[in-house]
């Protein structure tokens, strides 16, 4: 009988242990792993994002950038290669989807349960001292002599590489396409004059706008878009409709753990996504910065990822810019 309830005891204290570890989380810090450049739209979410969740769950969260490979594979590989237990994010962006069928990535992206902060519309823009004023100007340019104009975005599979890839497929346009790291090197790249063109999202551009270091030229949504101290900067599918056939393609920035992450961590890490969502500081944070927050998690998150890696590696795939063939990864045709 004594034994039997020393066996009891022992079950019921291992029990009790385990739901006491599974309440203290997050009991240390937490890494939040960005696979695209610092000061890119990715990095800033994350850094905003992660903040608030620390002082909601107690712990830092600390924000490194781990960049290279093809979308994203260099960061993504590492983020999942750590423990899953809920003590990693990984920060990435809806572009982060072309992994696998560049050649970087060999699993489907439900792997990952995404958390989505949310995201701005893409824009295209010259160097300020650029001649052209206006979309046609410089479509008409890149047209005469294709591969002469210089442009640059984050890199290959990007969403921001798919948008010019579509606006060279809809206005019959070719452009020398320059990849970078990330937003914030591609933008630089433009206001230096080491490339002429960049493409990136509104966000991203919008100071260097408003201080004369760029010029915008067009919207690549299907509407004009109202800019605070810049005016209306048009919708590029006023000139080029066709453009109609591959765009326009949203943004989902935020990041991702593993889908085997425990649903004790993951709940926690969940309530303080929403929570922090939910703050008066993000919410202001991003009407000044033309972002349209999301706050998706779960089922809903893992939809919005699936649709959009079906949607983009099937349009790489279709413009010629793919090496895997998206089928062999198990991604179904949008």
């Amino acid at each position: 009988m004594k034994r039997i309830l020393l066996i009891s005891l022992a079950v019921f204290l291992s029990m009790a242990f385990g739901v006491q570890a599974a309440q203290k989380f997050p009991s240390r810090n937490i890494t939040n792993v960005v696979v695209w450049g610092a000061g890119g739209g990715t990095d800033t979410c994350n850094r905003i994002i992660s903040a608030e969740m620390a002082a909601i769950l107690g712990v830092n969260i600390n924000v490194i950038n781990k960049t290279g490979g093809v979308g994203g594979s260099v960061g993504m590989t590492y983020g999942f290669g750590q423990p899953h237990d809920g003590y990693t994010l990984t920060g990435l962006s809806e572009s982060n989807v072309t992994a696998g069928v560049q050649g970087g990535w060999d699993k489907n992206f439900d792997v990952w349960d995404p958390f989505i902060v949310g995201g701005s519309p893409d824009l295209i823009s010259v160097n300020a001292e650029a001649p052209y004023k206006d979309l046609k100007e410089l479509i008409e340019a890149a047209k005469k002599d294709p591969g002469s104009i210089k442009a640059g975005a984050s890199a290959a599979g990007s969403i921001h590489h798919l948008n010019l890839l579509a606006l060279e497929k809809g206005s019959g346009a070719k452009f020398n396409f320059i990849p970078y790291t990330g937003s914030a090197p591609a933008q630089n790249a433009a206001m230096t004059g080491e490339v002429t063109v960049v493409v990136t999202s509104l966000a991203e551009q919008q100071q260097l706008l408003r201080g004369g270091k760029l010029r915008p030229l067009a919207m690549l949504i299907p509407t004009a878009f109202e800019v605070e101290g810049l005016g209306s900067i048009p919708s590029g599918f006023d000139s080029y409709p066709e453009m109609s056939k591959y765009l326009p393609i949203s943004q989902a920035i935020g990041f991702a753990i593993p889908h085997d992450v425990p649903d004790e961590a993951k709940a926690v890490l969940v309530d303080a996504f929403k929570k922090a969502i939910d703050s008066d500081k993000v919410k202001s944070w991003a009407k000044e910065n033309y972002y349209l927050l999301s706050g998706a998690t779960g089922d809903e998150s893992r939809k919005i990822f699936a649709a959009l890696q079906s949607n983009f590696t099937w349009t790489l795939h279709e413009l010629g810019a793919a090496k895997v063939s998206p089928d062999t990864l198990g991604i179904p045709k949008p």
